[in-house]
């Protein structure tokens, strides 16, 4: 049955490779489409903060994870959607606790006014013959297009601080020289 996405404490799944690597503001900007702006008005307010780091005062960099830019980009399609910002922050809430396995097959359905969760074609054939859904968005959609974004942008390691370079482009003769000389 589908579920309208209210916070739950359940237990977290096993992180992909990426959640072993941590994004400072300007590369979780680039991946969930978002301005630095809004990046650091959503981390002030709560909607969605750093779980790998948060700001240790004025200057220090925020450490976003993968989990964490999905959830930055969901919340980005979400707002420019026009659903409610209440609705918004219980979505926000239950994508940081969900499973990862279920993430990932999840359908997020939203009339404008609230956010349901479906993780069967049952449960959306549901939620449309009720005449509730007027748009959705497959998080796991969302997922290979921000792991794709990530690949192409510096990140950190969460266990030793070392920054981690995107793969070389074969034509990118700049970024080899910078990286020669850096």
């Amino acid at each position: 049955m589908r579920q309208s996405v209210a916070p739950q404490a359940a237990p977290r799944g096993r992180a992909p490779a990426e959640e072993s690597l941590g994004y400072q503001g300007p590369s979780a900007c680039a991946a969930a489409g978002i301005t630095y702006r809004q990046l650091d008005y959503w981390a002030r307010t709560g909607l969605v903060q750093p779980s790998v780091r948060p700001a240790p005062g004025h200057g220090g960099q925020r450490l976003y994870s993968f989990r964490d830019v999905l959830v930055l980009k969901i919340v980005k399609r979400l707002l420019d959607a026009g659903v409610s910002l209440q609705s918004i922050r219980a979505t926000a809430q239950a994508l940081r606790t969900a499973e990862l396995a279920e993430l990932s097959q999840m359908t997020l359905m939203s009339d404008g006014a609230a956010v349901y969760r479906c993780s069967s074609p049952d449960e959306l054939a549901e939620l449309l013959r009720g005449g509730r859904g007027v748009f959705g968005i497959a998080v796991g959609a969302v997922w290979g297009d921000v792991e794709a974004a990530l690949a192409q942008l510096h990140a950190e390691r969460v266990d030793t601080g070392e920054r981690v370079a995107p793969p070389e482009h074969p034509g990118d003769e700049l970024a080899r020289r910078r990286n020669r000389v850096g």
